[in-house]
């Protein structure tokens, strides 16, 4: 299947919503219980989009099937070189490289940026889709964190998954990093 990743618009946002919360009543990718509306996503899209960094969407004819983002990892000043990625897809597009389409651009979005690390904090050990997918993409599993959360009636684990961008930490960096300050 072909799809096209794009910057998100705010015409995204309504099918954003949606796609997140089918994640967040079926799924343990995320450990929110109650799905956000679109003006809620919208806030905070816009909270990543103003430090400069990627919020995209994929798409099939004007469908939007999934989307994906990189946003501070932490908020303190020495994090700055690091993002978290996050990618939903919707469920009538599991399994189609919708995911894997999304991250690519996301991980390339990210090294554009000069940024040095992406990590992956993936709900559920059980998850193989999200950690396989983040796998196949040069992402090294470097921990568990057990039972960090309780949803769906049961102890959920924390994945932690990391790939190097820009050569990781094998120099200095080259550019100022992420803004952080002020938040």
């Amino acid at each position: 299947m072909t799809v096209t990743v794009r910057p998100s618009t705010d015409a995204d946002l309504p099918a954003i919503a949606a796609i997140y919360g089918w994640n967040v009543l079926n799924g343990l990718g995320t450990f929110e219980e109650v799905p956000p509306d679109a003006a809620e996503i919208g806030r905070r899209r816009a909270t990543f989009l103003a430090r400069g960094l990627p919020y995209l969407v994929a798409e099939r004819d004007g469908v939007v099937l999934g989307y994906a983002y990189a946003g501070p990892f932490r908020l303190r000043a020495a994090y700055r070189y690091t993002v978290e990625d996050s990618v939903y897809v919707g469920p009538d597009a599991v399994g189609l490289g919708v995911g894997k389409a999304l991250l690519a651009a996301v991980i390339a979005a990210c090294e554009a940026l000069g940024l040095r690390q992406i990590c992956a904090v993936i709900g559920d050990s059980g998850n193989a889709a999200s950690i396989g997918l983040h796998a196949a993409l040069g992402f090294e599993r470097k921990g568990v964190f057990p039972d960090m959360g309780y949803k769906f009636g049961r102890w959920v684990d924390l994945v932690w998954m990391q790939r190097p961008l820009n050569g990781g930490g094998s120099r200095e960096p080259d550019t100022p990093g992420l803004e952080l300050n002020g938040v």
